[in-house]
């Protein structure tokens, strides 16, 4: 036999299919809530959003409210790290009900004795529960309902908003429904905000020809830290295969003093736990890692699930690999590409467990160690299942640890890895060019279900992407490609010094690099300063100072009627930092344009005088029209406006 609840929660949202997988927010931020609430008939309803930290014993309310056409919002603020469940309970308010048809009577001219009697009894049990003048005035309205010579003072009184108020905020929640419950994943806003800077180490030293240290990269922190970067992110510091090592260029075979890929991890020297010899050791890594602390910069690993041939896994654990009958295994494969200096793991292994557990200890010495951001190579190669169940692990025991996917893949594989628990996913902003596909994707990123749990990271590129845009491409290119990302995303990254140094000789026809560091050491001069650093500093001081521009979903493209121009509108969640953005997307010459201000976003009329005050420049502009005339010359490609109304 079915219960007697007579609200319909259909639609809860937000959830990710349908509550299998946990939505994202950081702390302090608020989840907001819609659920589709309708009973038959026509009385009042009342809804709430119930919910409560995982460490809580009792669940808090926050009350919901009718929008239009049945569709209900309400909204909670996480405050904690941590899981929250959330769920919506709704019901009949037959007080409200009670009140919103005595009203209509009333107004009617009809006589509403025995309805007041029947608003005595809803107020009867709150006199149980409310103290103070509420609970005065309750009493008095009881005995005036009930005493007819009383009946004009008792009309007048029904239908004052007090006793509205005291109806809502104490509802009596007669056969109440209740949403099944769902979870938000709150992580520190890092996860939300970040500014990577990678680089190898060991192309740190300051003479040519030597192999870097962490001594070397610890001299480089006040660099990366005054560029106003705030997570740096080393490519693999483990021993580097022997056996089938690469050599310059990504040749299969190794010359004399070739130092080999990064990636190819294991040797003699040990495994994932272990260092490369040359950059330092275990104390060494340690006091990079307190260093870059000291000036608020974090240390962001390389987390690479895969062995050289001659990595201790391969004589120790022989069962982790696929053996072929001819005795040998098949190094990787993500075609065309081939990395024969790389065993894949068998993750169909019957010893399976141990594997995972050895991988889950990996990631648990280094956070040991002081590490809480790890760089996930190729993560889309190894089952999902897998990384449910390691962030899982580690997230419980280590809430602060943060996962970047490095997963170019298929769309949908790289939102099933944000869904298993990554904190933040590569994107495919690295291609986008153009005003149309740039509005298309990042629409595509804020507007759909993807905002819910997929946390953006832009990079104009990566030592394994020179995309074709950047290859000779002038000052103003690289300009427009930082300024894009920095300002589209709330977390960004670029692989330097090769970035801002415009360092992007390709391989012919290739989006890859010419002499790629991944297969050699480097030598830079770390001291040189020009435009494009300077440029870089000052885009990343203005997103460490303004809130609009360190999240990633409040964003409205605005039209301007030019399509080398694109203009965008963002905010913070309370509209006290609002910013405009007009980039121009011509590297060699300039662009006109008139741009509309979303004047109904800003609350602002026609005719308002606006302060544009450009923050990259100083120069302040009023603005009183919805159209406006803009011109960018790709000295400076762009402008970034903080809008003081």
């Amino acid at each position: 036999m079915q219960n007697q609840k007579r609200v319909v929660i259909d639609y809860v949202s937000p959830t990710v299919n349908h509550g299998e997988f946990y939505i994202k927010r950081v702390v302090n931020e608020i989840v907001n809530i819609e659920a589709y609430l309708m009973a038959d008939g026509h009385d009042v309803l009342g809804a709430s959003v119930r919910y409560k930290h995982e460490n809580d014993n009792t669940w808090q309310e926050s009350r919901m409210v009718l929008s239009c056409n049945d569709e209900w919002n309400g909204s909670f603020s996480v405050e904690k790290q941590g899981f929250y469940d959330y769920k919506v309970e709704a019901w009949v308010d037959y007080a409200l009900n009670w009140r919103y048809g005595l009203i209509r009577k009333i107004n009617d001219g009809q006589h509403v004795v025995s309805e007041l009697l029947e608003g005595a009894e809803y107020i009867k049990p709150l006199l149980e529960i409310i103290d103070g003048d509420d609970k005065n005035y309750l009493e008095y309205l009881y005995h005036i309902f009930r005493d007819e010579n009383r009946y004009g003072e008792a009309i007048t009184e029904a239908a004052k908003e007090r006793l509205y108020h005291i109806f809502f905020a104490n509802p009596i929640k007669i056969l109440a429904n209740t949403s099944k419950t769902f979870q938000v994943y709150v992580d520190r806003k890092k996860a939300r905000f970040s500014t990577w800077y990678e680089f190898f180490p060991r192309s740190a030293s300051q003479h040519e020809g030597v192999h870097g240290t962490f001594n070397d990269c610890a001299r480089l922190l006040p660099r990366i830290k005054n560029m106003g970067f705030d997570v740096v992110y080393l490519p693999p510091i483990h021993p580097i295969g022997e056996v089938n090592r690469k050599g310059k260029n990504n040749t299969t075979e190794a010359k004399h003093g070739d130092v080999g890929s990064t990636w190819g991890v294991g040797s003699q020297y040990g495994g994932h736990k272990d260092i490369h010899p040359q950059l330092g050791n275990i104390d060494d890594f340690k006091a990079l890692i307190q260093s870059a602390k000291d000036q608020n910069l974090e240390i962001a690993m390389d987390y690479a699930l895969q062995a050289a041939p001659d990595h201790p896994w391969v004589k120790d654990h022989p069962k982790w690999f696929k053996w072929r009958p001819d005795g040998t295994v098949q190094y990787a494969e993500n075609p065309p590409k081939k990395y024969q200096d790389i065993l894949p793991i068998y993750w169909e292994s019957e010893e399976y467990k141990a594997l995972w557990n050895e991988c889950l200890d990996i990631l648990l010495y280094w956070i040991d160690c002081g590490i809480q951001i790890f760089r996930v190579d190729n993560p889309h190669t190894k089952p999902f299942y897998f990384w449910n169940w390691i962030i899982s692990e580690v997230k419980s025991k280590h809430p602060d640890v943060i996962f970047l996917a490095e997963a170019f893949t298929a769309p949908k594989v790289m939102q099933q890895l944000a869904k298993q628990g990554y904190t933040q996913s590569y994107t495919y902003f690295t291609w986008r060019e153009n005003k149309h596909e740039i509005i298309e994707y990042v629409e595509e990123l804020t507007q759909s279900e993807l905002k819910e749990y997929m946390q953006p990271n832009f990079w104009p590129n990566t030592p394994d992407i020179n995309p074709y845009h950047l290859q000779g491409a002038n000052e103003a290119q690289h300009i427009i490609r930082y300024a894009t990302a920095g300002t589209l995303s709330s977390s960004i990254g670029i692989y330097g010094p090769v970035f801002e140094y415009m360092l992007s000789e390709p391989l012919l026809g290739k989006e890859e690099y010419l002499n790629s560091e991944k297969f050699q050491i480097t030598h830079y001069n770390w001291n040189i300063q020009n435009k494009l650093t300077t440029v870089i500093s000052k885009i990343n001081f203005i997103r460490n100072t303004n809130e609009a521009l360190q999240q990633t979903n409040n964003i409205k493209f605005c039209y301007i009627e030019n399509d080398n121009l694109l203009a965008f509108y963002k905010w913070n969640n309370d509209r006290t930092n609002e910013v405009f953005v007009i980039i121009s997307l011509d590297a060699h010459n300039s662009q006109q344009g008139t741009v509309q201000l979303p004047l109904h976003d800003l609350g602002i009329h026609h005719g308002h005088n606006v302060e544009m005050h450009d923050l990259m420049t100083d120069s302040r502009y009023n603005w009183n029209n919805e159209w406006n005339f803009v011109e960018l010359h790709p000295t400076l490609p762009f402008h970034l406006f903080k809008i003081n109304k």
